[in-house]
């Protein structure tokens, strides 16, 4: 049997665990789950933490994707900012949901990364939010932009 392949209009396509988009860019999924404290007032999960569930994704997939752990940057005395953070909603999370974050390199600039991500509902793959964000590269010494190393660009090829 061939494994089931689903493409959404703007996102990745997934093919049984492993994701690629329509260029060939390697996607990265984490799986989480809505927590009682995520909720705000309409019981629903707060905007804020959409920004928060892609953060969780990006440390997790760091390590576990990318071999490049924030622990390790920090070793090295560096460290990543987000510098912007644009997202759109189309359908809210509520408690208890299961749900993954995609996400992707977009741009590896000269002491940047713009990631590009989407939150979907799980199982059925529901669009919940997407948006890109932009980390700039932090020497932590000193607090000014760092450029990429090779060994990061290495690591974020595109």
């Amino acid at each position: 049997m061939e494994p089931e392949e689903t493409l959404s209009s703007s996102g990745p396509l997934q093919v049984e665990g492993v994701s690629v988009s329509a260029t060939g860019t390697k996607v990265f999924a984490t799986k989480l789950q809505v927590r009682p404290d995520d909720l705000d007032f309409f019981k629903h999960v707060h905007a804020s933490r959409y920004q928060d569930y892609v953060l969780a994704a990006r440390f997790d997939q760091m390590e576990r994707c990318y071999g490049a752990s924030m622990q390790r940057f920090m070793e090295l005395g560096l460290g990543w900012y987000v510098k912007s953070f644009q997202i759109r909603y189309r359908r809210s999370l509520g408690l208890g949901d299961l749900f993954e974050v995609l996400t992707w390199v977009e741009e590896l600039k000269s002491r940047s990364a713009v990631i590009g991500f989407e939150i979907r509902l799980l199982p059925e793959r529901l669009l919940c939010s997407e948006g890109s964000s932009e980390y700039t590269l932090i020497n932590l010494e000193n607090g000014r932009p760092a450029n990429l190393p090779s060994w990061v660009r290495e690591a974020y090829a595109i």
